[in-house]
């Protein structure tokens, strides 16, 4: 069994503050909704590399504007973790685009449009799916 190692759980505690905190405690305007989906924590918690994802639309420009913002907040969730969690030192926030759920819907997507071309292709194709049946003497 794997056992979980203090930036781990130090990861996943920041993961949850941040969370809370950038969704009540953050009055900036400009900020959309943003979700946290995930913490790295460097091995001597100096720096923690915080991935978040938006809702709605992703465009380059709302993207920047919105890691600003949190870049510019940075200092005050350093201090309000400070608060919540007992740590001798709270890891530097350092704030990136996690792309891995755009790639993930156009990934789907690319799928979705194949099994639907080759639903379209044997529909159209009758004599395709006779041959595809098992071999006579079974």
């Amino acid at each position: 069994m794997r056992e979980f190692k203090r930036t781990d759980r130090v990861a996943d505690q920041l993961q949850q503050e941040l969370a809370v905190l950038i969704q009540r405690e953050v009055k900036d305007p400009r900020l959309g909704m943003v979700t946290v989906s995930g913490v790295e924590v460097s091995r001597d918690l100096g720096y923690a590399e915080v991935y978040i994802t938006l809702l709605g639309d992703n465009d380059p420009e709302r993207i920047r504007e919105n890691l600003a913002v949190l870049r510019h907040a940075a200092g005050f969730l350093c201090s309000q973790i400070a608060r919540r969690i007992k740590l001798r030192h709270v890891p530097e926030l350092r704030f990136h685009y996690d792309e891995s759920v755009v790639r993930g819907h156009a990934l789907s997507s690319l799928i979705d449009r194949a099994v639907e071309s080759d639903r379209v292709r044997h529909a159209d194709d009758p004599a395709g799916e006779e041959g595809s049946s098992e071999p006579e003497g079974r």
